[in-house]
C-alpha cells in the first residue's frame, strides 16, 4: 500500500479492497474433536505498523492500476502482447560505448496473435528482466535453476459464492480440524466472494498434482468437512486451481557469476516467481515480486539516464536474494505448522502442533508478512548505521516509515512519507534541532548554504544544468516549532525554490510537528531533538544515510561512491 501510493493509486485501492481488521483462529473441540470451535480472535496488525491497512485486491485489479499509471504517464507506455520469447543470448564480452556492444543481449521472440502468427522478432538491447514465472525462460538462458524441495502436499484453492452458518466467513480465518486438514480463509472484495485455501492429500514421492485428476467437488467437499458442524453451500465458483507447496529459491537474480562481480556489471536480471517459489497462504508473492521489481527499476532508470555508475546493478541480486531466502525460511515453517495435526491433547505424538503455538508463530511475523520488516544490509547505497542513534525509528536499510506533520505554507495535515513519489529521485529530509528556525545562521541554513554553494555539494554536482534544482536530490525540512510560527519566506531558497519554465515557486518541501497529536514525528521516530539529523531516503523508499546536520564530507562521499557528476555527463 506505501508503495501504491507512491504510484498514485492508493485511494483507489483502499476503496475497493476487502480491509483485513481481525484474524481469527479455529480449532477441534477438545470434547468433540470432529467439531471445530474458534479458539481466539485477534487484530490483524500491530498499531503504528504502517498509516495503510492490510488490504486485499484481487492482482488482475492491481495490475489494471499499473497499465493506468503507464498509460497516463508522458511517454504513454503500453506492453506489447501476443509474445512469447523463444531465447535469450548475451554477448560474452561487453565493452562499453562501441556500436556493436552497447546491445549485447539478443532475444528472439515469436508473435502468437492473429496478425503476424508465427513470426520471429529480433530485438537487441541492453538491459533485460525475466518476470516471465517460476518456468522462466529468461532464467534458463541465463543457466541458472531454482533450488529447494516440495512438501509433497497437495493444496486446492478457489474463490467462491456461498453460503454458510459459519460466522467467521467476513475474517480473515486461520482452521485446524482434528482429521481433516486446514483451510484459510480469505474474504474478498465486494462483501460476496471468499477464497478458500483447502489442504488435500498427501503427495506421494515424485507424484505430481495434476495425475490426481482433482475437481471443484473434491475441494468443496474437503471443505465441507473441515467446517464441520457448520454448512458450507457453493452457489458458484468463480475460479479455483491446484497446486503443491515447494520452497525453491535461485542462487543468484542477474547474470554475473560470483567470481565475475569485479570484472562485470548485470545485463540480464530476473523477478518474482523467476526467482523464488513459494506457498501463497502468507500472502507474499506478489508483494515481494513488486518488491523486487521497485528495488531493480530505479537503480535501471539511474543508469540508463547517466545519472549512477552500473555498479548499483550488483546491489539488485544481492539484496534481493537475502529478502527472498528469509521469505522461503519463513514458509517453510510457515506452511509445515499449518499443515501439522492439531494437538487436541497430550498424546505424545511429535507431528502435532498446538494451535495456541501456531498463533504466536504468526503474531510474531506479523511485521514480516507485511513487509515492514525488510532490512538491507550496508552496500554502496545502504550505509553502515554509525550514526543511527539520531533517528532510532528510522532504520538504515529498512523503509522510510511515514508519520504525521503540517505542510508550513498551507497549514495541510500530510503523511510525510506520502509527499514521496516514484519518480527516481532521491530525498534528503533534514530534521531541525529544537531552536533551529533556519531564519537566521542555523544547522538547517547552514545544510541548506551548502547544498547550494558548495563545490562539494552533491545537489551541484549531480544536478545536469538546466534542470530543475531538486531534479535528482530533493531537500526537504522537518522542523520543531508549530506552523504557526516559522515565516516561509524566511526560510532558505533551497526550500522554496523557483522551477519549471516559467519558475513558479515550490511551497511544499517544509515541515511541521502536529503539535496537538499525542506524539509528533519526533518522538514517533526517535530523533534526536537537540541535534537533528539528515536522512536520505533512497528512491524506492528505503533508508540509505542518517547523518548530523553538519557531515557535509559523508554526505558528499556517500553520493560520490555511486552518482555519475554533471561534467562526466555531459561528456558523454
Amino acid at each position: 500500500m506505501e508503495m501504491f501510493e507512491a504510484f498514485g493509486f492508493s485511494e483507489q485501492v483502499l476503496k475497493e479492497a476487502y480491509w483485513v481488521n481481525e484474524t481469527s483462529f479455529w480449532k477441534p473441540d477438545s470434547s468433540q474433536p470432529k467439531n471445530i470451535i474458534r479458539s481466539s480472535r485477534i487484530k490483524d496488525t500491530e498499531d503504528g505498523l504502517s498509516e495503510f491497512p492490510h488490504v486485499i485486491l484481487n492482482q488482475a485489479r492491481v495490475h489494471d492500476l499499473f497499465l493506468d499509471v503507464m498509460h497516463n504517464s508522458p511517454l504513454r507506455l503500453e506492453p506489447d502482447y501476443a509474445l512469447r520469447l523463444l531465447n535469450l543470448e548475451i554477448a560474452p564480452a561487453v565493452v562499453e560505448g562501441g556500436n556493436a556492444t552497447a546491445y549485447p543481449v539478443t532475444a528472439r521472440l515469436q508473435h502468437a496473435g492473429s496478425e503476424q502468427q508465427g513470426q520471429i522478432e529480433t530485438v537487441r538491447a541492453r538491459y533485460v528482466v525475466g518476470c516471465d514465472g517460476a518456468r522462466s525462460i529468461v532464467r534458463k538462458s541465463l543457466g541458472r535453476d531454482l533450488h529447494g524441495d516440495s512438501a509433497n502436499k497437495a493444496w486446492g484453492v478457489m474463490d467462491v459464492l456461498a453460503v454458510t452458518d459459519f460466522p467467521d466467513i467476513r475474517l480473515k480465518s486461520v482452521i485446524h480440524s482434528a482429521e481433516e486438514g486446514s483451510i484459510l480463509i480469505i474474504p474478498r472484495e465486494g462483501g460476496y466472494l471468499v477464497r478458500f485455501y483447502i489442504e488435500l492429500d498427501q503427495l506421494n514421492k515424485d507424484e505430481r498434482v495434476s495425475g490426481r485428476n482433482i475437481t471443484t467437488d473434491h475441494l468443496i467437499a474437503a471443505a465441507q468437512r473441515i467446517l464441520h458442524p457448520f454448512t458450507l453451500e457453493v452457489k458458484e465458483v468463480a475460479w479455483w486451481s491446484v497446486y503443491e507447496i515447494g520452497q525453491r529459491l535461485c542462487d543468484k537474480f542477474d547474470d554475473v557469476p560470483e567470481e565475475q562481480v569485479e570484472t562485470r556489471f548485470p545485463r540480464v536480471f530476473i523477478a518474482g516467481d523467476a526467482c523464488h517459489t513459494h506457498s501463497p497462504k502468507a500472502g507474499q508473492g506478489m508483494n515481494v515480486s513488486m518488491g523486487d521489481s521497485f528495488n531493480l527499476a530505479w537503480k535501471l532508470a539511474s543508469v540508463i539516464h547517466g545519472r549512477s555508475l552500473p555498479h548499483i546493478l550488483h546491489t539488485y541480486s544481492a539484496e534481493r536474494q537475502l529478502v527472498a531466502k528469509e521469505l522461503i525460511d519463513f514458509d517453510r515453517q510457515f506452511a509445515k505448522m499449518f499443515s501439522a495435526r492439531p494437538k487436541i491433547s497430550d498424546d505424545g505424538k511429535n507431528d502435532s502442533v498446538d494451535p495456541a503455538e501456531f498463533q504466536r508463530y504468526f503474531v510474531k511475523h506479523g511485521r514480516f508478512t507485511a513487509g515492514t520488516a525488510i532490512r538491507y544490509h550496508p552496500s554502496i547505497i545502504s550505509a553502515k548505521p554509525e550514526y543511527q542513534h539520531l533517528a532510532n525509528g528510522l532504520a538504515i536499510g529498512m523503509r522510510f516509515h511515514s508519520a504525521p506533520v503540517i505542510r508550513l505554507a498551507d497549514a495541510a495535515p500530510v503523511n510525510l512519507g506520502h509527499t514521496v513519489k516514484a519518480d527516481g529521485r532521491w530525498r534528503l529530509i533534514a530534521f531541525a534541532s529544537t531552536e533551529d528556525r533556519a531564519d537566521r545562521p542555523s544547522g538547517i541554513r547552514n545544510l541548506c548554504e551548502f547544498l547550494t554553494g558548495s563545490p562539494a555539494s552533491p545537489v551541484r554536482k549531480y544536478t545536469p544544468d538546466g534542470a530543475d534544482i531538486d531534479a535528482v536530490i530533493d531537500v526537504r525540512a522537518v522542523f520543531q516549532h508549530s506552523h504557526r510560527e516559522l515565516e516561509i519566506m524566511a526560510m532558505p531558497s533551497l526550500l522554496i525554490p523557483l522551477k519549471g519554465q516559467l519558475e513558479l515557486r515550490d511551497y511544499e518541501k517544509i515541515f511541521c510537528p502536529d503539535l496537538g497529536a499525542d506524539s509528533d514525528i519526533f518522538e514517533m521516530r526517535g530523533i534526536d531533538r537537540m541535534k537533528g539529523c539528515m536522512v536520505v531516503v533512497r528512491p524506492d523508499q528505503y533508508i540509505a544515510h542518517i547523518l548530523p546536520l553538519d557531515a557535509y564530507a559523508e554526505l558528499s562521499a556517500f553520493f560520490d561512491g555511486f552518482m555519475i557528476s554533471k561534467q562526466a555527463i555531459n561528456l558523454l
